[in-house]
């Protein structure tokens, strides 16, 4: 009797396990590679390069080598091109004695931007810049107070470069970032931050009055990218921060921790997305009238304002955007958009969150189905993740003339070459 009752306490704990196993048999996660990350089946991760500096956006030539902008100079120079042998990368020259973020390359050219300037280097055959200390001034005089600083930059098939202009306040408040700050009238950043400028990629020495003032009501873009289907603009909004600190009254921790959206849109000339006025709340699918301007929580606004292509969850902070038009990796990545999410700082009282590459498939220009995450692994622990204090933090994206991906981190100054073995 004694042992028949000792074996009913022992077999379900020896059941527990058995049921745990079997449940995740079925949904398994894939192992961390070389590299540290985890990936889908069939792919691979290498470091190609590391302890760079500051790496944000990045740019790969044809010949497969590698150019990469540092938002903080490092022996005086703010661009890096490496030579690319196999898997591995080696700087071979630095110059440009700017800090900054954008790098693209388009029709021979090299294009970059420090926090106020846009500049271009013409390339050689092998892809070298010709002259790298004398670079062509194309934009000039862009407004940085040190607040979403940051001139990211992509070019489209007819000759302009887009930049976008971040605007250097959270919501426009009067008092930015205090507790009941209401917003400003009229909102004055809008004339020249918060949005995306065009202009000429081959004028020199354009500033605002010479560009298109292309698109409106954008809190921050850091990561751009021009959809060669669709032949349109894609832009990633870093969302609104601090509903709750700054209403209380209105918000719980819980619902600023995860609220506003971070968001993908589809940008045609004269389109505004709404900030400061409103946000997007991912969760009702609905456009919210901002606190500052008379907003509850729960009052709806922005008629005439552009909807988000996708919604992501908030404070991811979107730092690059890159559709795959390769074809090393299989199909259903084709035209399909990568975005590199740098990480939250401020989703407390949840787990910092983010630090990861995602994938978001598309068919005939326009989103198609669910998101999911392609590559993670960056931050480390997950106690790191979850801390905030992350060993890497993905920034910028670019693909390679073979169809591979390239990621860089911008804490450690790593580059990652995310490669699809068949």
């Amino acid at each position: 009797m004694k042992k028949n009752r000792i074996l009913q306490y022992i077999l379900p704990l020896i059941a527990i396990p058995a049921l745990v196993i079997s449940i995740a048999s079925k949904n398994p996660t894939p192992p961390a590679d070389g590299a540290g990350l985890t990936l889908p089946s069939g792919f691979e991760a290498n470091i190609v390069a590391d302890n760079l500096g500051s790496a944000r956006h990045i740019a790969i030539t044809k010949q497969g080598d590698i150019y990469v902008k540092l938002n903080r100079v490092k022996n005086g120079k703010g661009i890096l091109y490496l030579h690319q042998t196999g898997d591995k990368a080696t700087v071979v020259n630095s110059f440009g004695n700017y800090a900054g973020t954008g790098m693209y390359i388009k029709d021979g050219y090299l294009y970059t931007s420090s926090n106020e300037d846009v500049y271009r280097y013409k390339l050689n055959d092998k892809g070298e810049v010709i002259n790298p200390n004398e670079p062509e001034r194309i934009v000039v005089g862009l407004l940085n107070r040190r607040e979403h600083e940051s001139k990211s930059v992509v070019l489209d098939n007819n000759g302009n470069i887009y930049v976008n202009v971040g605007a250097y306040s959270n919501s426009c408040q009067e008092k930015d970032r205090q507790k009941g700050s209401m917003g400003r009238k009229g909102c004055p950043i809008l004339d020249s931050a918060g949005g995306i400028w065009e202009f000429k990629a081959d004028k020199l020495d354009q500033h605002y009055g010479d560009g298109i003032h292309y698109a409106k009501g954008l809190r921050n873009v850091v990561g751009l990218d021009w959809n060669q289907q669709d032949n349109q603009l894609f832009v990633m909004q870093h969302g609104r921060d601090q509903l709750h600190d700054l209403f209380p009254d209105m918000y719980t921790t819980q619902q600023s921790a995860i609220e506003p959206a971070e968001c993908l849109y589809a940008v045609k000339e004269g389109d505004n997305a709404g900030w400061p006025y409103i946000y997007y709340d991912q969760e009702k699918h609905e456009k919210i009238l901002a606190p500052e301007y008379g907003g509850d929580g729960k009052k709806t606004a922005g008629e005439g304002t552009i909807d988000p292509a996708v919604a992501f969850p908030g404070h991811l902070a979107p730092n690059g955007l890159l559709f795959y038009t390769g074809n090393q990796f299989p199909e259903r990545y084709k035209n399909g958009a990568f975005i590199a999410f740098h990480g939250s700082w401020n989703r407390a009282p949840e787990p910092q969150a983010g630090y990861f590459v995602v994938f978001q498939p598309f068919k005939d220009g326009k989103p198609d189905g669910k998101w999911e995450v392609f590559a993670d692994g960056f931050a480390g622990t997950q106690a790191q993740k979850e801390s905030g204090n992350a060993v890497h933090r993905p920034c910028g994206l670019a693909q390679g003339p073979d169809g591979s991906l390239y990621v860089t981190d911008d804490n450690k100054g790593t580059i990652y070459k995310i490669s699809y073995k068949k």
